[in-house]
């Protein structure tokens, strides 16, 4: 399973409660559609260091990294092409 779809999974099933890939798109933003909240944000970025072994450092911890699918993977890609 690809980065993206392992994120997906995870937030469809953690904060949506179920496994339609339908449920939301990949440039939803997941903070003004009520999909995660601060808390969700953090869960999240766990979610993150302990599946791709990387550490997001508070500075990253920002609405433009992890507001919906597409920017966390444009965030992901750039934490693990360094």
């Amino acid at each position: 399973m690809c980065r993206r779809q392992q994120l997906k999974q995870f937030i469809l099933e953690n904060f949506l409660f179920t496994d339609d890939d339908s449920a939301f798109a990949d440039d939803t933003s997941l903070i003004k559609q009520g999909i995660v909240d601060s808390t969700g944000i953090l869960e999240l970025i766990l979610f993150i260091e302990e599946s791709w072994a990387v550490r997001v450092p508070p500075e990253d911890m920002t609405p433009a990294n992890f507001d919906s699918l597409d920017a966390i993977g444009h965030y992901l890609d750039r934490r693990l092409a360094a």
